[in-house]
């Protein structure tokens, strides 16, 4: 069978991808060993973060690295067997996440951001899915008010560099939204121009759906067997392209490495797990708590607890030892019941060290194209990187600049 593109990986990037491009007319194949949505894109948070113009940096306080240096922070743990791997990673990351750096990458990544809601809407909309969409924004909670002084200050800023529009919100105003929330906190900040997903899943399947009532195709099959001049092995036999996407998120690697391409990038992985909210407990917000590195996230399932990242080995068997420490404390920040889950799901964050995704075509290979290495904003980048794809492959005029994401950034 022969198609136009094939595009490997059905998370939220690969799903957005291929609609995009079907909607162009282009016929689209799209590969993945499970159907979409059911690896990283199903256990995120939800968030579709407007506010995210800054990407995650890494800390450079000697006191705070010393402090994950034990290894029993809450927000960030690490296998000790993968360090030696990934300190030249860590290197670069930490010299990105300069001040000055971090600012002139933000500036660049900005551009992404700022229509990542909008993006988001109007696909869902095409796709019939705007009810899993939730307008209303997201919240950190503190318990420290250094932490909260620190937090407004960089929303300050945020705002007088690229208007991200905020809430903050006093004790009393934190108990008015969010009434069920441990009334010790002493406030918190509100992100107002954020969106959030009721099941993260679902909207990726409902994009997906889309995309297949345009004329598309998904085939299950293994994205690793790809072959020059774009051929590859699925349940359904042989597929074969003009161009190919590669959107693998986490294992991109597979395909990238054996195409002679080496780049920098390391995963971060999550977990969650869903419960029950004790009777007439309501939660509206997904909810970050700033001083332990959780967020909680009312979803279709249940009220999602996710956690903050761990440095392994992207295939090395499940730790969930952060999840099992913050559940406790949960527990206080919101009158959280049983265990919904038989067990704790994980998945990956592909990451490069200046903190940015790799969009565009491949330097050495003619119709090979990269979307891949988002970190923690794969799901709100999903949309736009999909759009940005689509219509540099079509030659359309392009909604953002891809240059500063440019896959020959690096020397791979």
């Amino acid at each position: 069978m022969k198609f136009d593109t094939i595009v490997l990986g059905a998370g939220i990037v690969g799903v957005s991808v291929a609609a995009h491009l079907q909607k162009r007319d282009r016929s689209v194949a799209l590969v993945d060993l499970k159907l979409p949505g059911n690896e990283t894109s199903f256990g995120n948070a939800g968030l579709i973060q407007r506010e995210g113009v800054y990407p995650y940096a890494l800390p450079r306080e000697v006191r705070t690295l010393l402090r994950y240096a034990r290894n029993q922070s809450s927000d960030i743990r690490y296998h000790p067997n993968v360090m030696l791997k990934l300190a030249p990673f860590l290197w670069r990351y930490w010299r990105n996440s300069h001040p000055r750096r971090h600012a002139a990458i933000a500036r660049s990544y900005s551009t992404l951001i700022e229509h990542c809601v909008t993006e988001h809407r109007a696909l869902a909309q095409e796709a019939g899915a705007s009810a899993l969409l939730r307008p209303i924004g997201w919240m950190k909670v503190f318990r420290a008010q250094a932490q909260q002084d620190t937090e407004t200050k960089l929303a300050e800023q945020w705002f007088r560099e690229f208007g991200i529009e905020f809430e903050s919100l006093d004790a009393t105003r934190l108990r008015q939204a969010e009434p069920d929330l441990d009334t010790s906190l002493l406030g918190g900040l509100r992100y107002l121009a954020s969106d959030s997903v009721s099941d993260p899943n679902a909207l990726v399947t409902a994009y997906s759906r889309y995309f297949e009532h345009l004329g598309g195709r998904f085939f299950l099959g293994d994205g690793a067997t790809l072959k020059d001049k774009w051929k590859v092995h699925t349940h359904e036999g042989q597929i074969e392209a003009t161009s190919v996407v590669v959107a693998m998120g986490p294992w991109s690697d597979q395909v990238t490495s054996r195409l002679g391409y080496r780049f920098p990038q390391a995963v971060k992985r999550g977990y969650h797990m869903h419960y029950e909210a004790k009777p007439e407990a309501r939660l509206n917000h997904p909810v970050l708590d700033v001083t332990h590195g959780y967020v909680i996230a009312p979803m279709a399932r249940g009220i999602r607890l996710t956690t903050g990242a761990e440095l392994a080995h992207r295939d090395a068997p499940k730790t969930p030892a952060q999840l099992n420490a913050v559940e406790p404390i949960a527990r206080t920040l919101f009158p959280l019941g049983a265990r919904i889950d038989d067990k704790p799901w994980m998945g990956g964050r592909p990451c490069t060290p200046d903190m940015m995704p790799i969009i565009g075509p491949a330097k050495r290979h003619k119709d090979l194209w990269f979307a891949f290495g988002h970190a923690h904003h794969g799901f709100t980048l999903g949309a736009v990187t999909g759009r940005l794809i689509a219509e540099m492959i079509t030659g359309e005029s392009l909604l953002v600049d891809p240059y500063p994401f440019r896959a020959s950034r690096f020397r791979a």
